[in-house]
């Protein structure tokens, strides 16, 4: 029991919840929350994510989509908007 109290302490110092993940692409960084909405919207709009996956799809196309989660939009404007779309949806 003695040793339970201190490891215990240790387990929650060092415990971090997904919240507190956080995603770097490019000069951006993104909560792991917001990339699995992206994720999301990509599985439920198959079309978009056949078109992202082979880079046939127009980057503004994807951005403007409805349901395209709002805290990417200031990505769709970077030059290399496709291909960060692309690594954080797959």
């Amino acid at each position: 029991m003695k040793t339970f109290i201190p490891f215990a302490l240790v387990l929650m110092a060092f415990y971090q919840p997904a919240e507190n993940v956080i995603v770097k692409e490019g000069g951006f960084s993104f909560p792991l929350e917001v990339v699995k909405k992206l994720k999301d919207f990509l599985d439920q709009e198959p079309a978009v994510k056949q078109k992202s996956r082979i880079g046939l799809i127009n980057t503004a196309t994807m951005c403007n989509s409805p349901g395209f989660p709002e805290e990417f939009k200031p990505l769709c404007q970077s030059k290399d908007a496709k291909a960060s779309l692309t690594r954080l949806g797959c």
